[in-house]
This record gives structure tokens, sequence and C-alpha cells, in this order.
């Protein structure tokens, strides 16, 4: 049987990462790891991205209330091994534990940017001129 490539995650990617997001965020919202950074933050798991062998667990993170971001990814990283083990009793029917990747996520960033150009009072400009262009 042949596949064509696609151009997104497949089911099962889809379905592993949630599982993972899961397994990531009940272990961060225990407190279990000791890091100063990782327990002054809270911190949000956005979405998990499985690679195609499901060995690779790319986390996108949004920490709330942390100083500087790139702090608490690299505290994650730091604890990658750590979490990868801990994490190890919530996806046991896993063949292989993936190994934790930690990204900052930017989408509640772009998502502002683009509220905010929506609002700006150019495109509300624009928006009553194509109304006005339709009666």
């Amino acid at each position: 049987m042949s596949r064509l490539p696609s151009s997104g995650p497949s089911q099962r990617q889809l379905r592993v990462g949630e599982q993972v997001r899961h397994a990531l965020s009940d272990l961060l919202q225990r407190g279990d790891i000791r890091d100063d950074v990782i327990e002054t933050a809270v911190i949000s798991v956005s979405e998990v991205r499985m690679s195609p062998d499901l060995k690779i667990a790319t986390a996108f993170i949004a920490p709330l209330g942390a100083k500087d971001d790139d702090a608490v990814i690299k505290a994650l990283a730091r604890n990658a091994k750590f979490i990868r083990g801990r994490v190890s009793g919530a996806l046991r029917q896993m063949k292989y534990m993936p190994e934790f990747r930690f990204r900052l996520d930017t989408s509640y960033d772009n998502m502002a940017k683009i509220d905010a150009l929506l609002r700006s009072p150019e495109v509300a400009r624009d928006l009553d001129d194509e109304g006005k262009d339709e009666d």
C-alpha cells in the first residue's frame, strides 16, 4: 500500500501528541520538577507535535507570569531527561518514550497582533466602505 505524502500530521501523531500533552501538563501541575525557574511560573502546554516515528515530542510552552520566557524554556530543556522519566508511567503503552524538546508558543502573540490590526481605524474604515458598495 503506497501512501501519498501528506501535508499534515497523521491521526496517530495527533492522538499521541495529545496524550503526551496531558501527561506533561499533569507533571507540571503537580510541581514535581525542582527548579527555581519552573516553580515560579505557571506553564501552559498548548500543543505537542510528534515526529512521524513518535520518538521526538516538541512541546509548545506558554509561560504565564514568568519574567523571562527563554529562561523557562532553558530550564525545561535542562530537566528534559527527568521529565521523560516522570511521564513514562502515564505513557507506558508507547513502544519508545519520546525525547522532549521545548519551544516557546508564540501563537497567542500572533493572535493579539491580528486582533489589534482588525480593530485598527484603517481596517474598520475599509470594512465600512465595503458595506456601502453592496447597497
